[in-house]
């Protein structure tokens, strides 16, 4: 570290630091203060060449593969424990990347990335990688074998939280890994770097290359890579699935959302609006699975929008490192702009603004939008259709439950959603309508022993639970000659 400013001057490629290719550098802006916080080479299209060719060897002839799932949940299990004793310092480092509040960032930047590993790490434990069945002539082998190179893509809003459900199932299926994280959140990388390397990964099994928009196109292009998982906007999505479709390199993408709380006549109305500040607001609203359309009963609408805006204007918006901030400010000038627009574009479409709607007349510096919430809105206005990735939640009427259900599945994403009833048993019976990856009755949560992913343009594929360690094998079968001794049990 020069005069607060965190440098690294190297590359972390095949498990070791190594010089970069060229001479190109990422300066990592403090969205709170808008000063240099860190710098580390921009890595270049040679720099992907030479780790791709570290993860093709290290698959092709390594150990890594070869291994006994039980050598390799040894050192997974190592890297995990490496993340939980530096968890308040992956969390400090994220909050200033990226303007996640430190009482969010703690639990899901940190923590959260430990239970996905633990998660990950007890489902290869029990996943049958082999099993025989009978077949129509003979008794055949069900292998499940891993896919090989991966590119992983992660973004910057939670790095390490999505680089532990791309890492974690990958490692443990065999895969060799490039990591690619996102230009704005490059500094949490090399603590990751540090921990792998002291769990003893083998040789070119971790690569990790902070860099733009075309070296990832590169990388996800690349004719050594045999699976990449992405997770990004809907419009790089359909960018990967493009240039990979030049290979037919399989792929994973975890793409946008514009989910839905639908809040039934007969809800908690006071247990709702509390979780919804989590769940609508959490790290500054820059989450793809945060509910940002909130569905109303037009019988209680008004008093659901006076609880809401009374919750919404008490948010506590600061600097990300207090612990108090419940809103810090977003990632990027860019990334206030556009919400600042959108908060426009709604009010010209007829929203109203409930409360919040600019910049914080405390937060004169900083990327900080005001945590708002927008009323009368319709479905059809873009405020309504479009993820505008921030502090911003729309609050919409409704007449009937048939009329709530279709405006939930009424939207190009499907990603998440909640509903919110009085009888669970008829909120679960909603749930079973929506065209969504992920629901939640009565509350908003993720878990990492079930699928996550989304429907529509939310994506292709699942992460977590056996779904997702299976989106890193391929499937292959053996065909047995006839009185092949298949073991006992299978």
């Amino acid at each position: 570290m020069v005069d607060g400013v965190t440098e690294y001057g190297e590359l972390y490629i095949g498990g070791t630091l190594v010089a970069p290719s060229g001479a190109e550098v990422i300066e990592v802006i403090s969205p709170h203060t808008e000063e240099v916080i860190g710098r580390v080479p921009h890595a270049s299209r040679e720099d992907v060449d030479r780790a791709v060719a570290a993860a093709r060897k290290a698959f092709d002839e390594g150990p890594w593969p070869r291994m006994s799932i039980e050598q390799r949940i040894e050192i997974c299990t190592r890297i995990k424990d490496g993340i939980a004793a530096r968890a308040d310092e992956i969390a400090r480092v994220i909050s200033s990347e990226n303007g996640s509040p430190y009482s969010w960032s703690i639990l899901a930047q940190a923590f959260g990335p430990v239970m996905i590993w633990d998660s990950a790490i007890a489902t290869a434990r029990d996943f049958r990688f082999e099993e025989y069945r009978k077949g129509v002539l003979s008794p055949i082998l069900v292998r499940r074998e891993p896919a090989g190179v991966v590119a992983a893509v992660v973004p910057w809003n939670v790095p390490q939280f999505v680089a532990a459900a791309k890492l974690a199932p990958a490692l443990l299926a065999g895969c060799t890994v490039v990591l690619k994280p996102s230009p704005e959140t490059p500094l949490d990388s090399y603590i990751l770097a540090e921990i792998a390397t002291e769990a003893g990964l083998p040789e070119g099994v971790l690569s990790i290359l902070p860099a733009d928009r075309e070296v990832s196109e590169y990388l996800v292009g690349h004719p050594g890579i045999d699976k990449i998982s992405f997770t990004g906007s809907v419009g790089a999505g359909k960018r990967i699935m493009e240039v990979a479709s030049r290979n037919l390199t399989r792929v994973t993408l975890e793409l946008g959302g514009k989910s839905a709380a639908i809040l039934l006549p007969d809800a908690d109305l006071d247990a709702a609006v509390a979780n919804l500040m989590g769940a609508s607001y959490m790290n500054n609203g820059q989450a793809c699975v945060a509910l940002t359309r909130v569905l109303a009963p037009r019988s209680r609408y008004d008093e659901i929008a006076d609880k809401m805006a009374a919750a919404v204007s008490s948010l506590v918006v600061g600097d990300p490192l207090d612990g108090a901030t419940q809103v810090g400010p977003l990632v990027a000038k860019r990334q206030q702009q556009r919400n600042l627009d959108y908060i426009r574009i709604g009010q010209d479409e007829g929203a109203k603004v409930l409360t919040g709607g600019g910049v914080p007349a405390a937060q004169p510096r900083g990327w900080y939008v005001e945590p708002t919430l927008l009323g009368s809105v319709d479905n059809r206005m873009r405020v309504a259709r479009e993820e505008i990735f921030g502090p911003v939640v729309c609050l919409l009427p409704y007449d009937e439950e048939a009329d709530a259900i279709r405006i939930a599945n009424d939207s190009e994403y499907g990603l998440s959603g909640s509903v919110w009833a009085g009888d669970a048993t008829h909120g679960v019976e909603v749930a079973r309508q929506v065209r969504t990856g992920t629901f939640s009755v009565n509350s908003f949560s993720l878990d990492f022993n079930g699928p996550f992913g989304g429907f529509k343009n939310s994506g292709l594929g699942r992460e977590f639970g056996p779904e997702g360690l299976s989106g890193f094998l391929e499937d292959k079968t053996i065909n047995l000659p006839q009185g092949y001794p298949v073991p006992e049990g299978n």
